[in-house]
């Protein structure tokens, strides 16, 4: 399928500088597999054990049967609900030999959400477990299907399959290689730079999944080629993915990069507490791959217990890091932890090499990847001075497509007509070239024609030693329009008043107009589903709700 937004002109630079090649993904577990045929490359917390050898035999099976014996044709729409499990690797790998399109997708996502995209995409299959988190994803697959005449094929991993369903584990253990030759394969793979590779989904302002055509191949390799030298990961590292596999947080570090560095991939079915880190010690993890509420669940057991000294880098994403979690989880588990930058919609950015000093670990998003140009732009669309607070714009090799099919809303919403995409964050570039956000553009709050970003007081506040987490955002005001409202967690026991914060904040020194005018203390921030990400909404429309009530506004 060729991309909504598609440049010839970008494309033939992209190679020629060697940014982009014509590799898929696939072709790295082919690489792999006789590099290093018997060694483990692919493993679960189910039991399931693969070598490269072994994974790439079920990846062609898969590939074969999907053309084969299922019968879709090349471009062909296929939802991958599965949870971290070896099944979901191969599948999704499978689909990029076949030419089918993958939509990998969250577990939480359910019949409106599933059906917006079935319906969207006109997805004629939907590869699921019988039962996940005592929801019957069956059920589910078979509402879908009667109001989805497309929905024909429903695969099934594990051993319950039910009647009328493709047993996607008979399809791994069939021969199809000696039925069917795996070369004519090469004609149905996808094209590196000149195809979608897959759809991924991301939350939609209406509460609907976006789908973006994210990556064509040669896009995602790159991004794991910069990740790999960030990390320096190679064939001796284990990647545990903690977080899900299908969104970026788990499957950038696990399932794009670790392949391209010939590294092992380890999966977390589902997080499990003590076990997970049991998993974690077993396997001789280097690197784990999560979001930071699960690094703080994690902080909360006996982490001494185990023997993570294998354990060289923490890789978070999907949500803001707090300054004190980081500290602590690098105390706790003796190793850096590394973030990077970059959205579904737009693309990669940056990240934190593992040779960066406390100060940028704790406080930036790392160095800008090899081939991507920024411009930091003010309100009026100029230039800032060095130093400077604006927009974000970038365009580069890891630069997503665009929205599905979708060129008006892509050029309208993320991208400008000389390819620079937004991801709406206000930034500034430090001397040293590491990049820092300081907010949101659509998150700043407008105080009486005064900015204030929440990101510079939150940091403030999270150096206090009694709070945990911090959320400032903006409440209505009938005269300013804006005012701040400071939401945060404590550690147990501590309180924290008003009067105690703003006089904390008075002794960093920054302007009067700055101070929150309003603190909220919970115990816990509302998140986003599975993401981990804080619901700066859900806070507006509780302190909204709360303003009304005090007849403060209308």
């Amino acid at each position: 399928m060729k991309p909504v937004r598609y440049d010839q002109e970008e494309i033939l630079r992209y190679l020629k500088e060697g940014y982009w090649d014509k590799t898929i993904l696939p072709d790295y577990w082919d690489r792999n597999a006789r590099q290093w045929p018997d060694k483990e490359a692919l493993v679960d917390s189910l039991g399931s054990r693969l070598t490269w050898k072994e994974a790439t035999e079920k990846i062609d099976r898969i590939a074969l049967a999907l053309v084969k014996e299922v019968g879709l044709q090349r471009d062909d729409r296929l939802m991958v609900q599965l949870p971290n499990c070896v099944e979901q690797v191969l599948v999704r790998l499978a689909c990029q030999k076949a030419g089918v399109i993958a939509i990998p997708e969250m577990t939480t996502f359910r019949q409106t959400e599933l059906l917006d995209i079935a319906t969207r995409t006109e997805a004629v299959g939907i590869v699921i477990p019988r039962e996940y988190r005592k929801f019957d994803h069956y059920e589910m697959a078979k509402d879908l299907q009667s109001d989805l005449p497309n929905l024909k094929h429903v695969i099934v991993a594990g051993e319950d399959v039910p009647q009328g369903c493709i047993s996607l584990q008979e399809i791994m253990d069939h021969a199809y290689e000696e039925e069917y030759d795996p070369i004519e394969l090469i004609a149905r793979k996808v094209d590196a730079v000149e195809e979608v590779g897959f759809l991924v989904t991301t939350t939609g302002t209406t509460g609907l999944p976006k789908l973006i055509e994210h990556r064509i191949a040669a896009r995602d390799i790159w991004t794991a080629k910069a990740h790999v030298r960030n990390w320096q990961l190679g064939p001796d590292d284990c990647v545990l993915a903690i977080a899900p596999l299908a969104g970026a947080a788990g499957g950038t570090p696990a399932y794009v990069t670790a392949p391209v560095g010939g590294a092992k991939i380890a999966l977390e079915y589902q997080y499990r507490g003590e076990e997970t880190l049991a998993f974690m010690e077993k396997e001789r993890v280097t690197l784990i791959a999560l979001v930071p509420t699960q690094l703080a669940r994690l902080l909360e057991l006996p982490v001494d217990k185990y023997d993570l000294s294998s354990l060289r880098i923490i890789k978070t994403a999907g949500g803001y890091l707090p300054p004190p979690l980081a500290k602590k989880g690098e105390a706790s588990f003796g190793c850096p932890i590394l973030g990077t930058y970059g959205t579904q919609d737009t693309g990669s950015i940056s990240g934190v090499p593992i040779t960066a000093t406390d100060e940028q670990r704790y406080t930036t998003v790392g160095r800008l990847h090899l081939g991507i140009e920024i411009k930091i732009l003010d309100d009026s669309g100029k230039q800032v001075d060095k130093g400077g607070v604006g927009t974000l714009w970038f365009k580069g090799p890891g630069n997503s497509i665009g929205y599905y099919k979708d060129l008006e809303k892509t050029m309208n919403e993320a991208f400008d007509e000389e390819g620079f995409a937004t991801p709406g964050d206000l930034v500034t570039l430090g001397d040293d070239g590491f990049l820092k956000i300081m907010g949101r553009k659509k998150n700043i709050i407008i105080r009486g024609g005064q900015n204030i970003y929440p990101r510079e007081i939150e940091d403030y506040l999270l150096t206090n030693s009694k709070v945990t987490n911090v959320a400032v955002v903006p409440m209505p005001d009938p005269t300013m329009g804006e005012r701040a409202c400071a939401f945060v967690t404590l550690k147990e026991g501590e309180e924290f008043t008003f009067d105690e914060m703003i006089d904390f904040l008075k002794t960093k020194k920054i302007a009067p107009f700055k101070l929150p005018e309003r603190l909220e203390v919970l115990e816990a921030l509302p998140l986003v589903g599975e993401s981990g990400k804080i619901d700066n909404k859900a806070m507006v429309k509780m302190i909204t709700e709360k303003l009304k009530e005090e007849g403060k506004i209308k």
